[in-house]
């Protein structure tokens, strides 16, 4: 399959429901959303799907950034640094697709409702999965983090940069 012409269709489960209604102040990631809570609504015909997941202490959430916005560049300035760097080394949400991934403490489970923390997504942000983290595979102690473990900016919210322009 050439991959230039694959139409790919993406259908949201859920809604990612937090305290934060613009990126300006959101954690740039769950590690540093502290108790930061949240819930993610997942829709009822879908519901059956969260059976034995509350066994789990951390799930991933994979979501769509629709409220990012890409230009086509490829080159972003981080977050977390002040030189422009490729997008696909970084965690920038403007990118060729929109996909967002965090890990968060799952809280509970409450019929289609999932309460966490840790939280660091947009309010009514579209949920697309959801998977369990799972430390024997979700986990590399000594792994390298490329210009992330030189990096000397101590941020841990976002400002506007990577935001939709109306």
């Amino acid at each position: 399959m050439n991959p230039t012409v694959c139409e790919l269709r993406l259908r949201p489960i859920g809604i990612i429901r937090s305290p934060f209604r613009e990126a300006t102040g959101t954690p740039i990631q769950a590690a540093v959303a502290g108790d930061a809570e949240g819930t993610v609504e997942v829709l009822e015909e879908f519901a059956r799907g969260l059976q034995d997941l509350e066994g789990f202490e951390r799930i991933w959430l994979l979501y769509w950034l629709d409220r990012a916005t890409w230009d086509g560049q490829l080159v972003v300035t981080p977050y977390l640094d002040t030189t422009p760097r490729g997008v696909f080394s970084t965690r920038a949400p403007s990118r060729p697709n929109a996909i967002g991934l965090s890990s968060v403490r799952l809280v509970c489970v409450e019929h289609n409702v999932l309460k966490i923390q840790g939280v660091d997504v947009l309010d009514g942000t579209p949920l697309l999965d959801i998977k369990p983290y799972v430390p024997r595979f979700d986990c590399f102690e000594a792994a390298r983090a490329g210009w992330v473990d030189s990096a000397t900016s101590d941020r841990v919210v976002a400002d506007s940069r990577f935001e939709r322009k109306e």
